[in-house]
C-alpha cells in the first residue's frame, strides 16, 4: 500500500509539472543530493563523533559490569570444585553450597541489571541521535528552500531519494541544474578544520521515520 501511495504521489507530481510546463512554458528545475549534503555537512560529522564518544562510554560501563560478573563466575567455579572434593566434610560443604547459591543469585541479578542498563542507555542514545540528525536535516532543507527562492527555481528534486524497492524516484531530468556543490560549500563555509569529514570517517545515513533503532553494543 505504501509503495502504491508513493507511486501515485510521484505520478501526481509528474502530472503537475507537465501541466505547469504546458501553461507557463519552460520550467526552471534543479536537483540536489540530500544524502551527500547530509553526509558531508560538518555539523553531521560533529554529531556523529559525539555519538561515538557516548557509545564508547556505554561500552566501557558495560565492560566494567561484565568484569564483575566474570569474577563471580570464577568464584563459583572454585566453589564448585570444593563441593566436589571428597575430602571436605558435609558440614563444610553445606556452608560452601549456601555461599555458591548466594553468589549465583548475585551473578544472575547483576547480569539482568547489566542487560537492562545496556538496553536503556542504547535506546536513549539512539533516540537522541535520531533527533539530532533530523534537526540537521531540517537545517539543510531550509537552506535548499532559500537557495531555490534566490535562484528562482520552480522545483528542486532530491536525486538521492529512493522508493521502497530502492529505485531512485528521479531517473531522468532534462536541463536540470545540480546545486549540490554550491549548497555544500555554503553549509561548510564556517566549519572548523577539525570538524570537516574525512575519507575514513563513518558516513551516517539520513534517518528514516520508520527505521528500527540501532542494535545495542555487543558484549565484550
Amino acid at each position: 500500500m505504501r509503495l502504491i501511495r508513493r507511486f501515485l504521489a510521484t505520478a501526481f507530481a509528474a502530472s503537475m509539472i507537465s501541466a505547469a510546463a504546458a501553461q507557463d512554458g519552460k520550467l526552471n528545475i534543479a536537483t540536489v543530493d540530500m544524502q551527500e549534503l547530509f553526509k558531508q555537512y560538518y555539523r553531521t560529522n560533529e554529531a556523529q563523533k559525539q555519538i561515538n564518544v557516548e557509545r564508547a562510554r556505554i561500552q566501557k560501563d558495560n565492560n566494567e559490569r561484565l568484569a564483575r560478573i566474570r569474577d563471580l563466575e570464577e568464584n563459583l567455579a572454585n566453589l564448585r570444585k570444593q563441593l566436589e572434593d571428597p575430602a571436605i566434610n558435609d558440614s563444610k560443604k553445606q556452608t560452601l553450597f549456601k555461599e555458591w547459591q548466594m553468589q549465583q543469585q548475585e551473578g544472575i541479578a547483576l547480569d539482568r541489571e547489566r542487560r537492562e542498563f545496556l538496553q536503556r542507555r542504547n535506546q536513549a542514545l539512539n533516540e537522541k541521535m535520531v533527533q539530532r540528525m533530523k534537526g540537521i536535516l531540517e537545517e539543510i532543507r531550509k537552506l535548499v528552500e532559500e537557495q531555490a527562492k534566490v535562484d528562482n527555481y520552480d522545483y528542486v528534486f532530491d536525486k538521492s531519494g529512493l522508493s521502497t524497492s530502492q529505485v531512485p524516484f528521479l531517473l531522468y531530468t532534462k536541463d536540470a541544474t545540480d546545486i549540490t556543490a554550491g549548497l555544500l560549500k555554503n553549509l561548510n563555509k564556517d566549519a572548523p578544520a577539525e570538524s570537516l569529514p574525512s575519507e575514513g570517517d563513518p558516513k551516517p545515513e539520513i534517518p528514516q521515520p520508520d527505521a528500527a533503532p540501532a542494535a545495542p553494543a555487543e558484549d565484550k
